[in-house]
């Protein structure tokens, strides 16, 4: 399998005046990009590696050859983090949680005003480069989560319901050192209703 750059369900200033068209067009195409050519790269003299799909590789972490390892957790990660990032966001749809979802949401965190600020908490205090995450467990209850880099909670044996990306590279033209001005922001072009349809399939 070549891994190859997604398309995008929408234009790189559909999401504005939340996130900008200049940002949105350089972490398209010009670090997501990167991530998939040097996972490409990585994977080329292994090709029984080649034909897993980018989550069965990142699962699988530890089976890797040593010379390729860091390279397919760090530009491996980099491609399956931002699909994903992409996927879950839309100019349109629901702007709040719906369905079951909605439900564990406000069982676990007490309502959604609640939540935004626990994942805002956990998303700020990433130091450096990383993500915050909402993760489905083993035993199907929800937790907040933050990794460095391009780091997955699938790594660990969690399923990732959705990502926020707080890399510098997908705020800082607009935001500039403001981090939390861009996670609040940020909350306006999530789409809940594709949200809960990947809650449904992780279940």
């Amino acid at each position: 399998m070549i891994f190859k750059l997604p398309e995008l369900n929408y234009s790189y200033d559909a999401l504005e005046p939340h996130i900008d068209k200049q940002t949105m067009e350089i972490h398209h195409t010009k670090h997501h990009q990167a991530y998939v050519d040097k996972l490409n790269q990585a994977l080329e003299k292994y090709p029984e590696f080649q034909n897993m799909d980018i989550e069965e590789i990142l699962k699988s972490l530890d089976k890797l050859p040593e010379d390729i390892k860091a390279a397919v957790r760090n530009n491996g990660g980099g491609h399956y983090n931002h699909d994903l990032f992409w996927k879950i966001m839309s100019p349109e749809g629901e702007r709040k949680p719906v369905g079951e979802l909605a439900k564990k949401i406000d069982e676990k965190f007490g309502d959604f005003e609640s939540f935004k600020a626990k994942f805002k908490d956990a998303s700020v205090g990433r130091f450096g480069s990383g993500w915050g995450w909402l993760v489905l467990n083993s035993d199907n209850s929800i937790d907040i989560v933050s990794t460095p880099n391009q780091d997955n909670p699938i790594s660990e044996g969690k399923k990732v319901i959705f990502g926020l990306d707080v890399w510098e590279h997908a705020y800082y033209l607009k935001y500039m050192n403001k981090r939390p001005d861009y996670i609040d922001a940020w909350w306006n072009v999530v789409n809940w209703s594709i949200i809960e349809k990947r809650y449904q399939s992780l279940k």
